[in-house]
């Protein structure tokens, strides 16, 4: 059998800040478009940020125009939130038009969400990240309703002044979330993914130990396994392209048995996976199957609808308040953050055993690195007697 083999990382040359922030902005873009999936979740979160109280001419007007341009009756919560964005804009413009767009809407878009999550010592209201979270993608709903032919997926200002596409996929307003999301993690506001981690689920500890998004993890089949009889320090794992790598050139990875952490083993969740199947389960296709309520193993695959519903019970059930903003990236989040910190692995190693170029490497910095990381500890930064202070992805490490 061939070694475990990891894709080279090549020096870092002929990048500029350019294609790194842009890298930034699509990882951004990805995580609000999964965001607005589980909207509804989110709004029953921050709906009282919203209050339904103003009887205000101008607030009347406001919805009136929200409810006749979303009609979907299930959507009376996402209302709320457009019909305070309009009240907010038109009692300080009386003549602004909630239905015209023009390359000053996303910064309309940020005003409003400032409004709502700035500080309170700066005169804003000081709700949670996930305010802010919902405020964009209710307001991507409310310009998607009144622009219906435009591209759902970017932003544009043409060089005549016409604007296309979507102002909630403008870069203004995803720098603006990407800043404000760093901001109210330096406040101890914003959850490490890590902590999320329930590792006795071998979809999740697979995506985690592989630095895999979820649908990545789902995706595995009994062919990607590669385990010899006998052998118990190892098996080897087969990606196919990965979503951050696609030319062709796939992955084959060495998971190692963990015999100081055994809840944290590759090895023994492949032999709990083997037990659930059976000896006579026919060990082909997808490797992650549903279970029915009987408690008999089907053959059709588990899918990421599935899994996200089962990761928000169990968050919510460990008591986590903000759990509606995990989601297929945080494992492979958090397994980043683990192979850094716990077990000491360079950068560079983390790079390629997750895929990522030299561009992209700014996500993977972006997964390892949260302002709120390690500042209580800082004063010890510098300290060569053994005792400095480590946050570890899983809890904190004294050395």
């Amino acid at each position: 059998m061939s070694e475990t083999t990891m894709q080279p990382v090549p020096p870092l040359q002929n990048v500029n800040e350019q294609q790194v922030s842009d890298e930034m902005l699509n990882l951004e873009l990805e995580e609000a478009s999964e965001v607005e999936a589980k909207l509804d979740i989110l709004l029953n979160e921050c709906l009282d940020d919203f209050p339904d109280d103003d009887q205000s001419e101008i607030a009347q007007y406001a919805s009136n125009i929200a409810r006749n341009s979303i009609t979907d009756q299930t959507r009376t919560k996402h209302v709320r939130i457009i019909k305070a964005y309009i009240t907010f804009h038109m009692k300080r413009t009386p003549n602004w038009d909630p239905k015209v767009v023009t390359r000053n809407t996303p910064y309309d878009v940020r005003m409003f969400i400032t409004q709502k999550c700035g500080p309170k010592a700066d005169g804003y209201e000081g709700r949670k990240f996930s305010t802010a979270i919902s405020t964009q993608a209710a307001l991507t709903l409310w310009y998607r309703s009144v622009r219906p032919s435009e591209s759902v997926v970017e932003w544009r200002v043409h060089e005549t002044g016409q604007c296309s596409g979507l102002p909630t996929r403008s870069r203004a307003v995803s720098e603006f979330m990407i800043g404000l999301e760093k901001t109210k993690a330096r406040q101890g506001e914003v959850s490490q993914s890590a902590r999320a981690l329930l590792l006795d689920d071998t979809v999740f500890l697979f995506a985690w130990l592989l630095v895999l998004r979820v649908e990545e993890a789902l995706s595995l089949t009994f062919e990607s396994i590669d385990a010899l009889p006998d052998e118990r320090a190892y098996f080897d794992v087969d990606l196919g392209t990965r979503k951050n790598a696609q030319t062709g050139v796939s992955q084959r990875m060495r998971l190692c048995a963990n015999d100081q952490d055994p809840k944290i083993c590759p090895k023994r969740a492949l032999i709990r996976l083997a037990a659930l199947y059976g000896e006579n389960h026919d060990c082909t296709g997808p490797l992650f199957l549903v279970i029915n309520k009987n408690g008999a193993v089907t053959t059709q695959p588990l899918s990421s609808t599935t899994i996200s519903r089962a990761l928000a019970r169990d968050l919510q059930g460990l008591g986590y308040k903000s759990w509606a903003l995990y989601g297929t990236h945080s494992f492979r989040r958090g397994g980043c953050q683990h192979r850094l910190r716990d077990q000491g692995w360079s950068p560079g190693m983390v790079a390629a055993w997750g895929g990522w170029s030299q561009v992209e490497a700014v996500t993977m910095f972006r997964y390892f690195y949260s302002p709120n990381d390690n500042h209580e500890h800082m004063i010890d930064f510098d300290r060569n007697d053994g005792k400095r202070v480590h946050q570890g992805s899983m809890g904190l490490l004294v050395g």
